[in-house]
């Protein structure tokens, strides 16, 4: 287990952003938009270096150059050569117009709403966070909320709606991300809204929605640990439990778009109720409201109207630490229960790395050594290790900094991919 703090993203312009596909493995996008994509996740490369890595000729990688430059995404940059410190000429290289285009990236929760915008490179422009009331918001309430969300970022970062080329948005819930779909989500009261479709009348703009558990692998596939990993899981814990996957540097979403719902896997038959109104539900015993459920029937404690959530799972933490049992006893048995979620994600999936991300995953009991030894029982013995666990906690804004990928997605695809290959992807 390797817990680590990676607070917000940086800067990229150095590092570039998005998947570092190794060269000659994705051969079937467009060459000008496989192009594209390695110079964005360089962050700065040479012609040659771009010709090299994607083996063609440096013929053709010129001339797709000189059509990118010439519409605009990609510019020529100065770069030192190394070990020439500030003498002599310096080296031509290729990066990522970042004034070409500007994206916003929002996630909705049950505790607050996140917004970012970032430029066409990947770097971060501005950011805000709001808080929101308790309950399911009615649709007409979501528009307005991502309306004033939008334009509070927009003011920040100095920019007006009309300079933003896409919006990318997260809920929690059943997305149908192709379709726009939200079929249900903790944070709407309806069901079945073609979400994309009325916040894009509203805001004029162009839209993307996604699950919020595949924003953070999105943002970790972009920014984080899983820009050179072909296929990574990320298992987030929060007032749900989620999961985005990727497989072959691309988030997997299932042949619907509804897929990877590890929080209602069933881990118990007849079990606890879940908020999707099923019982046994993973989620039923790892979430946020799970552990409040179990502290307030264990403990004999009161959940006053009005007190957030996670006061009592604060104080219930502080009580574990300080030696109570029965506060022990609760995050020990979620934590049993995350040990079986995981352990069937490794069963299924074998992916090089998990990552396990939210605001819960500061209850270290949850991912403690007894609860780690549990998942190795579980797991197929096959005499190779089990693949790494990492504890990442960039903060609140990491959900919004997937949704800027998604936005930058969209606008890069559609500016340099088919329709056809589009509509295939």
């Amino acid at each position: 287990m390797r817990p680590r703090a990676t607070g917000q993203p940086a800067s990229h312009t150095a590092q570039g952003c998005g998947p570092l596909i190794p060269p000659l493995s994705d051969t079937l996008r467009p060459l000008r938009q496989q192009v594209f994509e390695r110079v964005r996740a360089a962050g700065q490369i040479a012609r040659v270096q771009v010709a090299k890595d994607l083996g063609v000729s440096p013929a053709s990688v010129t001339t797709i150059m000189s059509e990118l430059i010439e519409a605009g995404l990609i510019e020529e940059t100065a770069a030192l050569r190394e070990g020439d410190g500030a003498r002599g000429r310096p080296a031509v290289a290729l990066g990522v117009r970042r004034d070409a285009h500007r994206v916003a990236g929002m996630k909705l929760s049950d505790r607050e709403h996140t917004a970012v915008i970032v430029d066409f490179a990947g770097n971060l422009l501005a950011d805000d966070v709001i808080p929101r009331r308790p309950g399911a918001m009615t649709l007409a309430e979501m528009l307005d909320t991502i309306e004033t969300l939008l334009d509070r970022i927009c003011a920040k970062a100095g920019l007006s709606r009309a300079d933003l080329s896409a919006v990318g948005i997260g809920v929690p819930g059943f997305v149908d991300c192709e379709a726009g779909m939200v079929a249900w989500s903790s944070t709407l009261t309806e069901r079945s809204i073609p979400l994309a479709a009325e916040v894009q009348a509203r805001l004029r703009l162009p839209v993307s929605i996604d699950n919020d558990a595949n924003l953070v692998a999105l943002a970790e596939l972009w920014f984080g640990a899983g820009r050179r990993l072909s296929d990574f899981a990320v298992v987030t814990i929060e007032h749900g439990v989620g999961m985005g996957l990727v497989l072959n540097h691309r988030i997997y979403r299932g042949a619907r778009g509804l897929g990877l719902e590890l929080g209602h896997t069933k881990v118990q038959l007849d079990g606890a109720l879940c908020r999707c109104g099923q019982r046994g539900c993973l989620e039923a015993y790892v979430a946020d409201y799970a552990l409040a459920r179990e502290a307030t029937t264990a403990l004999n404690w009161a959940h006053k109207d009005g007190q957030s959530i996670t006061v009592l799972l604060e104080s219930l933490y502080d009580h574990a630490k300080a030696g109570n049992g029965a506060a022990r006893s609760i995050f020990r048995r979620a934590g049993r229960y995350l040990a079986v979620g995981l352990s069937n994600v490794i069963n299924l999936f074998d992916p090089a790395l998990i990552i396990l991300s939210g605001e819960r995953m500061r209850y270290d009991y949850l991912y403690a050594a007894e609860t780690l030894a549990e998942m190795e029982n579980l797991t197929i013995a096959t005499g190779r290790p089990r693949p790494p666990i990492e504890i990442h906690a960039w903060g609140d804004l990491l959900w919004a900094h997937g949704a800027a990928a998604l936005a930058l997605s969209s606008v890069s695809e559609g500016l340099l991919a088919p329709a056809r290959d589009i509509a295939a992807q």
